[in-house]
């Protein structure tokens, strides 16, 4: 396969032409380097080389000026902005730069094409008066109305002094670069009346390079190669040479001298596939799998190209590139804002974005578990971020001041006031903290330089980029606030990439689609061939219209489109395979729909399409039960937990999923306690369930009385809210959820003892036996096993209701009866969900009765605070299910000794070795 450059190259030594002469100007950089390289295939003997430049740079040499970077061409038109704006209507910075952006890219086309200013600012303004008629005719008009007006009117003075002011600093945008440079070719040409230009592989091009190639064509001081199929050329209706067939129609050079080159490449036969993907990720899953296979016959992909269409797609394309490929170059930056540093710069301007003296707890860990910041919290053998981070859950931190981050790390004070300190509005104090930052991080990884190269480069770009801000800031002193800042500090960001380092010549070649200007090989594989993503279809970020545009020949979104089609099939003429993907599944932003070049593909007829629609491959996975087998050394574990006591929570767990049981009870794993922003159910009954100890623990043995509640009633205020600090911490109850938490804590008590009241009216009589009574006893009757077994638990209350013994559980969530009713004894510890209640009130009667403290019969309940009004839930045999079913709530000897059985049967499966723990469905 020959290139067009070779091509091109050959041309020019058979007519005889000095190629050492010769000025190279092409669309880029990119290609004058693989130029370059293709020249010692023509050359049949030494030579100099030639001058090999892009458009960029020959326009520049014209213009005399030199291109500024986009955010430094906003401070200077805000300088522009202030002369022409009363400082009493002038706009910050910050929103300046929201319409300014548009405006830069409006002037930036109004020059590459040439367009007279005056001209179009004032039809523009005309415009908008028009539309507007009948606000400019009215006599009072508002201050709105006014402005409107007034901006449109100041349009051609913004350009005109902007202009100015940036031509006198010899600095410009592109399009002034350019219109200066057209203005300067006659000047160009009398000093260079020899120097001979060599244009090639150009297709769009603005009225200023169309006004410099031809003066240098009409003056034989140039030749142009253009590169287009006759396929395309031939066909009126084919957007791939819109430009080319203007070119020719409209230069006067081309009615005297040949056209080049119109080539026969397209027509050639090729293997072209397009694939239907899901998902970006699965494109780019699937590219690593077309390379693994083209290496079979091709190991170093020599003449292969990866093109990405979304440029999003590069870092998953890398990590799926096969093993093995040694020569790879990536034409694409890495971009600046994928790093991890990106990420906590973000950070840090986000927390002092608005001044405050404390930090919400989550933007405090995020910042201090960050890779390149948690080392630096490690002193003197100490993890003081640990130790930040656990004193925050522990003591349900919300908001933390630096002091108070201070106390807790004392040896790390200078970095956490780095990272905390109040920036105070002050910009100059953020650049230096964020400046200070990067070089104490410098200094951490220099002691590894070897391990931390890449994060080296990383900090180094960013070193740059802060003395960029430094720069802009002490030259223009534009930036007022942190929020400005960052939003400066997101736009150079944006713009930044880190490159890579490769074979620029040899290998796979993985690149943009604007990248791929001039540059032909043998495989392609396209991505994201998507209608709005390859074209990118209508946007129009512009305040001109596009009737104007249209009356000005300045380009719409049809030539914008026209740009890609020309790219996308120059990239096809000379391949021989082709690979083009599209993602199938529908996008909010771009749609799924297949992009028009593939149904113009399929629709020309040229060649035959082989096309399929892929799903990744889902391996089927067999749900197996997770089992643990029971080794020797967990059933001594067992053993050691049955000996300590098994409570009837624990046993319920094990009903409930036994690996659950496994994971707590035996090894130990205890769920990690966040920090509660709103105040949680188990904190709320624990609060509810000391104050009710509080309250009733003196009134151990006695019987209560209507006076001795009305007296607890008057303490609820003060039990409870010592209760949620003793066990929310820090924690904030006095507003919002958590106010209305603390609220329906003392509800919940002050309605309990209501309803003891309304017990005691009734004429009922009530002793309290025992509160949060702590039981332990040993079961001596499991013959089965050799070693002890106890059973623990702590029982709420205990109380003789008209002489009757009733144990009582608390639960502040809802029960309802149905919940501690069984008709089957067999099915106690096989259903959690139904079971639950009963078990645990069953086993409190169980332990009380085997410790001698209850004499049978006696009544077993729960009390649901949310279901107050239902009284005491008691525990109930049922003979049948369903209605008109009778309940026995006493629980006597027959009940306990039913309920052994069932319990005996639960702690031998608990302890038998040959019965592992397999997860339940819950």
């Amino acid at each position: 396969m020959t290139t067009f450059i070779f091509d091109v190259l050959k041309d020019l030594q058979d007519n005889n032409k000095n190629l050492s002469e010769l000025t190279f100007v092409l669309p880029s950089k990119r290609a004058g380097l693989f130029l370059k390289h293709q020249l010692y295939k023509v050359c049949k003997q030494t030579i100099f080389a030639p001058e090999i430049i892009s458009i960029e740079e020959f326009v520049e040499e014209l213009s005399g000026l030199k291109t500024v970077s986009n955010t430094e061409l906003l401070f200077e038109f805000y300088n522009t902005y202030l002369e022409l704006t009363p400082k009493e209507e002038a706009d910050s910075f910050e929103v300046f730069t929201k319409w300014a952006q548009i405006l830069l890219q409006d002037f930036n086309e109004i020059d590459r094409y040439r367009i007279p200013q005056q001209k179009i600012f004032d039809y523009l303004s005309d415009i908008k008066e028009i539309e507007h008629h009948h606000w400019s005719l009215e006599e009072n008009q508002t201050d709105f109305i006014k402005n409107y007006l007034a901006f449109w009117n100041k349009l051609h003075s913004y350009y005109n002094n902007f202009s100015k002011q940036l031509k006198l600093k010899q600095i410009g945008y592109q399009g002034l670069l350019y219109r200066e440079a057209a203005d300067s070719i006659s000047k160009y040409i009398k000093e260079n009346p020899e120097k001979q230009h060599l244009f090639l592989g150009f297709n769009a091009l603005n009225t200023c390079e169309e006004t410099i190639i031809q003066a240098l064509l009409k003056e034989n001081l140039a030749d142009i190669y253009w590169d287009i199929d006759a396929s395309f050329f031939n066909n009126t209706y084919h957007d791939a040479s819109l430009f080319t067939r203007q070119h020719r129609k409209n230069w006067p050079h081309f009615k005297e001298h040949d056209f080049k080159w119109i080539t026969q490449n397209y027509t050639v036969n090729k293997n072209i596939s397009t694939f239907g993907i899901p998902k970006n990720i699965g494109q780019a899953k699937y590219i690593g799998s077309l390379l693994k296979d083209l290496q079979q016959n091709n190991p170093n992909l020599e003449n292969t190209a990866v093109v990405l269409g979304d440029e999003d797609l590069l870092i998953p394309v890398l990590n799926s590139i096969p093993d093995g490929i040694n020569a790879l170059n990536i034409t694409m930056g890495f971009p600046l804002k994928s790093i991890p540093l990106a990420w906590l710069f973000e950070s840090l301007f986000y927390i002092h974005k608005t001044p405050s003296k404390s930090f919400y707890y989550k933007d405090v860990i995020n910042i201090i578990s960050h890779q390149f910041i948690r080392p630096l919290f490690y002193v003197d053998d100490v993890d003081y971020a640990s130790k930040l981070i656990e004193t925050i859950d522990g003591n349900n931190i919300i908001y933390l001041t630096a002091e108070r981050l201070k106390a807790i790390a004392p040896k790390s004070g200078k970095l956490i006031d780095l990272l905390f300190s109040n920036w105070n509005k002050s910009i100059d104090l953020a650049l230096k903290n964020c400046s200070s930052l990067i070089v104490i991080i410098k200094k951490y990884l220099d002691q590894d330089k070897d391990s931390n190269l890449l994060a080296l480069e990383y900090l180094y770009r960013f070193n740059e980029l802060f003395n960029e801000l430094n720069n802009l800031n002490s030259k223009y002193e534009h930036i007022t606030d942190i929020s400005t800042l960052f939003g400066i500090y997101k736009e150079l960001l944006s713009s930044e990439t880190l490159d890579f380092q490769g074979e620029p010549l040899q290998g796979l070649q993985v690149m943009g689609m604007l990248e791929s200007r001039v540059l032909d090989f043998e495989t392609v594989i396209i991505s994201s061939v998507n209608e709005g993503v390859l074209p990118s279809g209508k946007s129009n970020n512009s305040f001109i219209p596009f009737d104007l545009k249209i009356e000005n020949k300045l380009p719409t979104y049809k030539e914008k489109d026209a740009v890609y089609t020309y790219h996308f099939y120059r990239l096809l003429q000379r391949a021989k395979n082709v690979y083009i993907l599209y993602n199938t599944e529908a996008d909010v932003l771009t749609g799924g729909e297949k992009s028009r070049f593939i149904t113009q593909l399929e629709l020309e007829n040229i060649h035959n399409i082989n096309h399929q629609i892929l799903a990744p491959k889902v391996p089927v996975l067999k749900l197996t039960e997770h089992t643990v087998e029971k080794t020797e050394q967990l059933v001594n574990e067992i053993k050691a937990v049955a000996e300590k006591g098994f409570s009837p929570s624990s046993l319920t767990s094990y009903i409930r999923n036994p690996i659950d049981f496994y994971y707590q009870k035996i090894l130990k794993i205890k769920e990690h306690d966040d920090v509660e922003e709103t105040v949680a159910a188990n904190t709320l009954g624990t609060v509810v369930h000391n104050t009710l100890e509080d309250f009733y623990k003196p009134l151990e043995g006695s019987f209560i009385s209507v006076e001795i509640i009305k007296n607890l009633k008057t303490r609820i205020d003060e039990r409870v809210t010592f209760h949620f600090k003793n066990e929310y911490k820090e924690g904030d109850i006095t507003k919002g959820k958590n106010l209305i938490i603390y609220e329906i804590a003392k509800r919940y008590v002050s309605n309990f003892l209501d309803f003891e009241i309304k017990d005691l009216k009734a004429g009922n009589e009530i002793k309290i036996i025992a509160i949060e009574a702590d039981n332990k006893v040993e079961i001596t009757d499991i013959p089965e096993l050799d070693f002890p077994v106890k059973l623990v638990g702590k029982v709420d209350r205990v109380d003789q209701y008209n002489g009757i013994t009733r144990i009582i559980d608390y639960k502040t969530g809802r029960v309802d009866q149905n919940q501690v009713e069984i008709v089957n004894w067999e099915d106690l510890i096989t259903d959690y969900k139904k079971y639950s209640k009963s078990f645990q009130v069953l086993t409190y009667a169980y332990m009380m009765q085997l410790m001698n403290q209850i004499n049978l019969p006696v009544e077993a309940g729960i009390i649901s605070f949310k279901n107050l009004s239902a009284g005491v839930l008691k525990f109930a045999k049922k003979d049948k299910s369903g209605y008109g079913a009778k309940k026995e709530v006493l629980i006597t000897q027959e009940t306990i000794d039913n309920f052994k059985i069932e319990l005996k049967n639960l702690i031998l499966e608990i302890c038998n070795p040959n019965i592992p723990f397999t997860e339940k469905d819950v």
